[in-house]
C-alpha cells in the first residue's frame, strides 16, 4: 500500500476481541509493508554491523604494514557506507509509510463507526475518550506498527553478531553471546510498573481533556453566571495531576533507559579487561580485539530498539483497547433486505404513534428523555436496550409498512431524517454548513427564511472582517460557539429543511428562541414542509396550535390524539404538560369546576 493510494477503498473488518488482537490484525493487513521495512532494516543494521570487521582489518593491516589490505579495508568501509545510507533512507521511508497507512486505516474505521452510530456514539462513550482515540491513540498505535519491523531487524542483527563473534573469536564471542539475551530482556521486570504509571498518566490526561472540552463548550454560560474561575481552578488542578503523573511515569522510563546504558557498559568493560589480557599473552591479535570491541559497541544501537518496542507496546496496548471499545459498538440492527426508499405513514408499533403521510404531527411527552429516545427510534437510529438479554427485541418502526430495520442505512437516512435537540455545527463557512445532500427542491434561501435566520445572516455579515463578503462565506467557529444558542438552533433547522427528506423528525427545534421568533419559525416550517411528513417533539403551545395532529405520549404509549385545542379541553395530562400546570393548580381547578357544577 502506497500513501498516494489512500484512503482505502475498504479498510476491512477489524478484530475487536481485544487490543492485542487488533494490533495483530493491523500487522497482518500490511504484511507487505512490514516485510519491506524488515528488509531495509536488515540491510541498514547489517551494514553497520560490518564496520567492526573492516575496522579490524584496517588496524591489523597497519600493524602488519600491508598497504593492499588497508586499501581493501577502506574500499569495504566505503561500500558499507553506501549500503548504510541507502538502507537508512529506505527504512525510514518504509517505516513512515507503515505508520501513516496504519493510522489512516484506523481513522477510516473510526469514521465509518461514527457515521454508523451517529449521536449514539457519544452516549455510549465519553466525548473526551472519542477525541483521545481519534488523535493521540491513533498516533501511538501507528508508532507500534512502525517500530515492529525495525525491532525484528534489530533482533535478527543481534543474533547474527553474536553467532559471528562466536565463530570469529570463540574466546571473546562466547561472552558476548551469553550476555546478549540478558541485556535484551533486562528491562522486562520494570515494564509492568512503567505501563501502570503510563496508564495512570493517560487516564488523568483524558479527564483533563474532557474537562477542558466541557469548559470551552459552556464558556458562554459560565461567563453569564460567573463560574468560569471555578472551572478554571478545576482544570488547573487536573492539569497539575497530569503533570505529576507524567513526571512519575518519566522516572520509570528514565530508569529503564539507565539500565539499557549501564549493563552494556559493564559488558564493554568486561570485554576490554578480558581482551587486553588475551592480547598481552599473545593469544589474540590487536585487530581481533578491536573487531570484537567494535562489534560489541555497535550492539548498543539494536539494543535500543528493545527499549523502544517495549515503550511502543506499553503505550499502544491501552490505546488499541480504547479503539476496540469504540469499534466494537453496534446498533444491533437486522441485515438489510430492502434497497428502495419507501414512502407512506410513519408508525411506531411500540408506542402506537402514527404520523400520517404529508401531515404536520406534533408529539407531546412529559419526559424529555423519553421524547429523545422516541425521536431516535422513529429514525431507526437506536434500539431500546432490553433489561433482560433473553427478552424479545421490540418491533421496528414502519414507514409505509416497511420496517426501517430492513432498509440499507443510506436508504433509511434518506427516508427519515432526525434532528436532535442539540445539533452540532462544524467549523467552516455557512455555505459549507449548508452543503449537504438534499433533494434539490428547497433552495438555501428558502430554508434560511423558514428558519428565521435573517438576523443570523446580519450578525455574520457584521462580524466579518471584510464588509463586502457575503454572509454565506463568513466562517463559523467550531460548534458555532461564536453564535447564541438560538442562532445555532435555527441554522441547524435550516440545514435540516434544506435536506428536504420525505419524513423529518425534529426534537425541540425552537427551545432556545423567544416566543415571537418561535411563532414565525413554526409557521415557516409548516409552509415549507407542505405535503411532506413532519414530526415535531415539543410542548410549545405556539407550535402545537399549528399542527395538523397532536399526540400525547405518557408512560411510553400514545394516550390521546387530536388537535391542540381539543386536547386542552378534554385531556388533563396534556393540559398539565403544555401549560406547566402543577399538581396543586390541577387540584384547585378541579375543585373550582366541581363548585361550578354543584351551583349549576
Amino acid at each position: 500500500m502506497h500513501i498516494r493510494d489512500l484512503p482505502y477503498s475498504d479498510p476491512g473488518d477489524p478484530d475487536v476481541r481485544s487490543g492485542p488482537r487488533f494490533l495483530l490484525w493491523l500487522g497482518r493487513n500490511q504484511i507487505r509493508g512490514q516485510l519491506k521495512s524488515l528488509f531495509w532494516g536488515l540491510l541498514h543494521q547489517c551494514s553497520i554491523a560490518g564496520y567492526p570487521l573492516t575496522v579490524g582489518l584496517a588496524v591489523q593491516a597497519v600493524v602488519d604494514r600491508s598497504g593492499g589490505r588497508l586499501a581493501l579495508a577502506c574500499g569495504l568501509t566505503a561500500l558499507l557506507g553506501v549500503l548504510t545510507a541507502v538502507g537508512d533512507a529506505m527504512l525510514h521511508r518504509a517505516a513512515v509509510t507503515n505508520w501513516i497507512t496504519a493510522a489512516a486505516r484506523i481513522q477510516q474505521l473510526l469514521s465509518r463507526k461514527t457515521a454508523e452510530l451517529g449521536s449514539l456514539l457519544t452516549r455510549r462513550v465519553a466525548a473526551g475518550e472519542v477525541v483521545a482515540v481519534s488523535t493521540s491513540d491513533v498516533e501511538k498505535i501507528g508508532w507500534f506498527v512502525e517500530a515492529l519491523s525495525r525491532f525484528l531487524a534489530a533482533a535478527t542483527v543481534l543474533v547474527v553478531i553474536s553467532v559471528a563473534l562466536v565463530l570469529y573469536l570463540p574466546s571473546m564471542g562466547v561472552l558476548v553471546a551469553v550476555a546478549m539475551p540478558f541485556l535484551a530482556l533486562s528491562v522486562l521486570p520494570l515494564l509492568p510498573r512503567a505501563t501502570r504509571r503510563a496508564d495512570v498518566q493517560r487516564e488523568k490526561g483524558g479527564r483533563a481533556t474532557e474537562l477542558a472540552s466541557d469548559t470551552v463548550a459552556g464558556l458562554r454560560v459560565l461567563r453569564g453566571i460567573g463560574g468560569e474561575e471555578l472551572f478554571l481552578d478545576r482544570y488547573r488542578r487536573a492539569s497539575q495531576e497530569v503533570r505529576e503523573a507524567a513526571v512519575h511515569s518519566a522516572r520509570m522510563w528514565s530508569l529503564i533507559s539507565a539500565v539499557q546504558v549501564l549493563l552494556p557498559g559493564l559488558l564493554l568493560l568486561a570485554l576490554v579487561v578480558h581482551g587486553a589480557s588475551l592480547a598481552r599473552d599473545g593469544r589474540i591479535e590487536v585487530g581481533q580485539l578491536v573487531t570484537v570491541y567494535s562489534a560489541a559497541t555497535l550492539t548498543l544501537f539494536p539494543l535500543r530498539h528493545f527499549e523502544e518496542i517495549a515503550m511502543a507496546y506499553s503505550f499502544s496496548r491501552p490505546s488499541a483497547q480504547r479503539a476496540v471499545r469504540v469499534l466494537s459498538l453496534s446498533r444491533n440492527t437486522r441485515p438489510a433486505t430492502v434497497d428502495t426508499v419507501p414512502s407512506g405513514d410513519l408508525y411506531d408499533p411500540v408506542t402506537g404513534l402514527l404520523a400520517p403521510r404529508g401531515a404536520f404531527t406534533a408529539v407531546v411527552c412529559g419526559d424529555p428523555d423519553e421524547a429523545g429516545r422516541l425521536a431516535e427510534r422513529l429514525g431507526g437510529h437506536a434500539r431500546p436496550e432490553a433489561p433482560d438479554a433473553d427478552a424479545p427485541e421490540p418491533p421496528s418502526v414502519l414507514l409505509g409498512g416497511v420496517p426501517l430495520d430492513e432498509l440499507e442505512p443510506g436508504a433509511a437516512r434518506t427516508a427519515v431524517l432526525v434532528q436532535d435537540k442539540d445539533p452540532v455545527l462544524l467549523s467552516g463557512t455557512l455555505r459549507e454548513l449548508l452543503d449537504v445532500p438534499s433533494s434539490g427542491q428547497v433552495a438555501a434561501s428558502a430554508a434560511l427564511s423558514a428558519a428565521q435566520c435573517d438576523d443570523v445572516l446580519a450578525a455574520l455579515a457584521q462580524a466579518s472582517p471584510e464588509p463586502d463578503r457575503e454572509p454565506l462565506d463568513t466562517r463559523i467557529t467550531e460548534r458555532g460557539r461564536s453564535l447564541s444558542g438560538g442562532q445555532r438552533q435555527r441554522l441547524a433547522l435550516a440545514r435540516s429543511l434544506l435536506t428536504d427528506p420525505d419524513t423529518l423528525v425534529l426534537d425541540e427545534p425552537t427551545s432556545a428562541v423567544d416566543s415571537h421568533t418561535e411563532a414565525r419559525v413554526a409557521a415557516g416550517v409548516k409552509a415549507l414542509r407542505a405535503d411532506r411528513t413532519t414530526v415535531v417533539f415539543s410542548s410549545s403551545p405556539l407550535l402545537l396550535d399549528l399542527a395538523d395532529r397532536v399526540a400525547l405520549v405518557h408512560g411510553g404509549t400514545v394516550v390521546a390524539v387530536g388537535t391542540h385545542r381539543e386536547l386542552l379541553r378534554t385531556e388533563e395530562r396534556y393540559r398539565a404538560v403544555v401549560t406547566r400546570e402543577t399538581d396543586d393548580e390541577t387540584a384547585a381547578r378541579r375543585e373550582a369546576h366541581q363548585e361550578i357544577e354543584e351551583r349549576a
